[in-house]
């Protein structure tokens, strides 16, 4: 039995392919975590490094392949032209990464299904995740961000991404470190202005400004209070069944534990007046 244990969220998952997608820092950082794993873990998991060929011009076939050998894994070069179809429906100046995303996210499932496979591991990093909540946030009207588990529509298996908890900045430190063979995408990387761009530009500069800002925002995702936004899914604001204590903010804004800051002084029919407490 194949079983593979991933620290982050103490639990233990089946036989897992592994998705290396855009050859980034990401993707090798979380190759060498995995493999890193697979020495120390008390439990024992097979692993199946993936890289998908999207038939983009000048693409360095070979250079996976034999870094894959060296490392002594096994590994699938998976071949789709998803980027003629992406080049021919996507009208030139428009953002290829939506279209571009769903034919890869097809081609892995389907390809983890071949393998047997029922985890999908993904490189997506802290950064990556408040990113995509603020572009949900802007472009979609909807607070959503991409989780650190989830199960596919078919429920056939099972999407973790094991950096979740781990910034961007680190990573890439990381990455310079070992020298990776970095491999950039050109339908992605080589389009000017993207909105994931400009988000990722703004959420640097906030972090600039104010250090520790991007995680939380993070921690944030991780402490979602439905009582305080406005989704009636969530919440039954209608009948506020679902209120508790905890709801309500503090009482004079809990400045003494002992007793309150203010005291109701007067009451007339035209002045309420509260005192300050000796």
């Amino acid at each position: 039995m194949y079983i593979y244990f991933l620290y982050d969220f103490i639990e233990f998952f089946a036989k897992l392919a592994y998705r290396v997608m855009l050859i980034s820092k990401d993707s090798h950082a979380m190759l060498m975590i995995l493999l890193a794993l697979q020495e120390r873990a008390p439990i024992n998991f097979k692993l199946i490094a993936m890289n998908l060929d999207q038939k983009q011009p000048g693409f360095p076939a070979d250079i996976l392949p034999a870094y894959f050998k060296k490392l002594g894994i096994d590994y699938r070069i998976v071949e789709a032209d998803t980027y003629s179809i992406v080049k021919e429906k996507i009208p030139e100046g428009k953002t290829t990464c939506s279209l571009c995303s769903r034919l890869r996210r097809g081609v892995i499932y389907t390809t983890a299904k071949k393998l047997g496979a029922n985890k999908i591991a993904l490189g997506h990093h802290r950064d990556d995740i408040v990113e995509t909540l603020f572009l949900n946030l802007f472009f979609g009207a909807k607070m959503k961000a991409m989780p650190p588990k989830l199960a596919t529509n078919d429920k056939r298996n099972v999407v973790i991404r094991p950096l979740a908890y781990c910034s961007e900045k680190d990573i890439a430190s990381y990455a310079r470190q070992m020298d990776f063979p970095i491999i950039p995408c050109d339908l992605c990387g080589s389009q000017e202005n993207l909105q994931r761009q400009k988000v990722k530009d703004m959420l640097q500069n906030w972090e600039r400004e104010q250090p520790g800002r991007i995680n939380n925002i993070f921690r944030a995702i991780t402490n979602v209070e439905p009582s305080h936004l406005a989704d009636t899914q969530l919440y039954d604001f209608k009948n506020l069944s679902q209120a508790r204590a905890e709801d309500e903010d503090p009482l004079f804004g809990d400045i003494s534990n002992e007793n309150n800051a203010l005291n109701l002084a007067l009451a007339t029919e035209n002045k309420i007046e509260f005192i300050r407490s000796r």
